[in-house]
């Protein structure tokens, strides 16, 4: 994947990426979990596209900060009907998606997590979670029926 071009936006030095982070959180999760998939989904995303990270942090003191995206992330919700189409349209448009199973709730650790999705074959996943970086409208098209997270 390219890196964000950040465009001039239609408002006067507002930035617009050609780009877009999404994340789609299955809506039955409880609280605790929607923050951790989303923690965790962020994570797969950045490691795969670390240039879409700015640079580091600096406060007025001089503390330095780790980097963060250089561009928003957009974290949407839907039914499990709607997970499992949005990913299988992320797989059919060969976009890099990051997933969060069910069974990862009971894992505690980079291994066992690689090991339960191993477990299970790709239409079966019993997905809670997933995260894209993509061109604006192929985002769009794989997000169809979810709505923004309230």
């Amino acid at each position: 994947m390219t890196a964000a071009v950040p465009t001039a936006g239609p408002e006067p030095g507002r930035v617009r990426f050609d780009t877009k982070i999404a994340i789609l959180l299955r809506d039955d999760l409880a609280g605790w979990q929607r923050l951790n998939v989303t923690a965790f989904l962020t994570s797969g995303v950045a490691g795969a596209e670390p240039e879409l990270l700015g640079a580091d942090y600096l406060d007025a003191d001089g503390t330095r900060y780790l980097p963060m995206f250089r561009q928003p992330v957009l974290v949407f919700t839907g039914t499990r009907e709607v997970l499992v189409g949005a990913h299988r349209r992320a797989v059919e448009r060969e976009m890099r998606v990051a997933i969060f199973t069910e069974q990862l709730f009971g894992t505690g650790n980079d291994r066992d997590n690689r090991a339960a999705v191993a477990a299970v074959g790709r239409d079966r996943l019993d997905l809670v979670g997933l995260a894209v970086h993509g061109p604006r409208n192929a985002v769009d098209k794989v997000f169809r029926g979810a709505a923004l997270h309230p």
